[in-house]
């Protein structure tokens, strides 16, 4: 028999954490799932729930706004603001009890501990309850699944000011009449939209000279016109030098192009990324390596220490919730059955930034693709061309597929417009499994679905790789008299 009192603990209870408890029960290992504060962690309180909810009211926003493109009336919608954020929160709550509550692992044999957790050795935690009690536990097994938190960078007189990030942003309860946003990252972006869409007046504010900077640039431009076209503002290329409070106003002083300016506005989000909570775990007492804060791990999502993973945010590795998930099952399979050969996948990370349109991309990037050397062709679709997108006057988007010439396999992809996600979803089974742009186009897709579009896009395989010659040989060969297409335009579409 074992002489730690549990087999596997897992510290942290978010996407990460409550991935890796369940499948480590699921082996039979005794676990123990330990978390500070909320199961559920940053997606379902602070991140992907509440700002698909918030998204979601401001699209319907739009739409009442622009209602005269599908054949109503035009019309300006009534913001009740705090209706809208009670709506967010209702919806958080309702994620929890169908899917985060501590029932829900307890029933799988889990024992669900709230409170602080810090190694004492390697093989042993202590756990600080909120009522300030403290309790040693031992394992033979740990995955750390802690998580990260806003990053907030040292920007002069940032401290003196009630800035908002995405830990706080769900939590108000007026509408700015003026939002700031310092980062044009998926987070900043997004909420620019939601914001802009249910009546702030918005601003962003980027070092970079584009927003979505991992992004394909070409398609980056295509949403960030939309999102001027709806009212968002920009101000990049430009370096914040101090922030200070005027009263109820908050001011930004940036430097753009040698010139100094200032931004103002009644509320402030700082959306600059995030950092891995790793502050309190002392990991020095586990021997456990990190790097900037983060926890480093092979892989297989192991640490220095064999008998200790980590997954998700905490290694700084992919900041989303599906990466997270993927690592955990990585973490905990290899942690329990030893052997099974398990690694993150890193040639499928795909990423949606869902505002609308959506901005979606799995595989490698056009210009990873460039700088590695590779062969490949660039498959061309437009939204326009679209039936679907048509009829629900979507028609601004493109779908581009990077993708091997004469076989077709596919190397990556990226799209903006509506559905975005559920294109990328659909090349990330094709690369995960092998199927070529040839095995996509010979796929009946319903119509006038969505996924019709993936698949007119696949189409083009066979139009790039048909010819004028081989057209001249059919004609010849069978007497056909019609004309033979034009070949001169390198993109063109069919």
């Amino acid at each position: 028999m074992s002489s730690y009192e549990f087999d596997m603990i897992v510290i942290g209870g978010g996407s990460a954490g409550l991935t890796a408890a369940g499948i480590a029960a699921n082996f039979g290992a005794k676990t123990m799932m330990v978390e500070a504060d909320r199961l559920g962690g940053d997606c379902t309180w602070t991140g992907c729930i509440p700002s698909k909810t918030l998204l979601k009211a401001s699209k319907v926003a739009r739409q009442i706004k622009d209602a005269g493109k599908y054949g109503l009336v035009d019309n300006e919608p009534e913001i009740n603001f705090k209706k809208v954020m009670k709506h967010v929160d209702e919806v958080k709550k309702e994620v929890y009890e169908d899917a985060d509550r501590p029932e829900i692992f307890e029933d799988m044999g889990i024992d669900v501990v709230h409170g602080k957790a810090a190694f004492l050795d390697p093989h042993t935690i202590e756990i600080q309850t909120k009522e300030g009690k403290r309790r040693a536990v031992s394992s033979k097994k740990f995955i750390i699944a802690t998580g990260a938190k806003s990053f907030v960078p040292e920007i002069p007189g940032l401290d003196s000011v009630d800035y908002l990030t995405n830990e706080s942003l769900f939590e108000i309860e007026n509408l700015p009449e003026k939002l700031l946003i310092i980062g044009g990252g998926p987070i900043g972006t997004e909420m620019s939209q939601a914001f802009v869409n249910l009546g702030s007046e918005v601003t962003v504010i980027d070092m970079a000279s584009r927003i979505l900077s991992k992004d394909d640039p070409e398609l980056v431009d295509i949403l960030q016109q939309k999102l001027k076209e709806q009212g968002v503002k920009y101000a990049l290329d430009a370096s914040v030098e101090k922030v200070e409070q005027d009263g109820k106003n908050i001011q930004v002083h940036i430097k753009k192009e040698g010139e100094h300016f200032v931004l103002e506005g009644d509320a402030l989000l700082v959306a600059t990324g995030r950092k891995a909570n790793t502050a309190v775990l002392n990991l020095e007492a586990a021997g456990v390596a990190t790097q900037n804060g983060q926890v480093i791990v092979n892989d297989s999502c192991r640490t220095n220490q064999k008998h200790i993973y980590a997954a998700g945010d905490v290694t700084g590795r992919y900041q989303f919730t599906h990466m997270s998930e993927h690592m955990a099952k990585i973490a905990a399979t290899k942690a329990i059955l030893k052997f099974i050969p398990m690694k993150i996948e890193d040639d499928m990370l795909s990423w949606v930034t869902y505002t609308e349109p959506e901005l979606a991309h799995v595989g490698k990037t056009e210009q990873q693709l460039k700088e590695a050397g590779e062969k490949f062709e660039v498959y061309r679709f437009p939204y326009s061309k679209i039936d679907r997108a048509v009829t629900e006057g979507e028609t601004t988007g493109l779908v581009k597929i990077f993708a091997k010439k004469l076989s077709g396999k596919i190397l990556g992809a990226s799209v903006v417009g509506a559905h975005a996600g559920e294109f990328i979803s659909e090349y990330a089974v094709a690369i995960k499994n092998g199927v070529s742009m040839r095995g996509i186009a010979d796929t009946i897709h319903p119509y006038p679905s969505w996924g019709l579009g993936a698949r007119r896009a696949a189409d083009q395989w066979y139009i790039k790789n048909q010819s004028e010659w081989s057209v001249k040989l059919i004609k010849t060969l069978f007497g056909y008299r019609g004309e033979v297409p034009d070949f001169s335009d390198p993109d063109r579409v069919v």
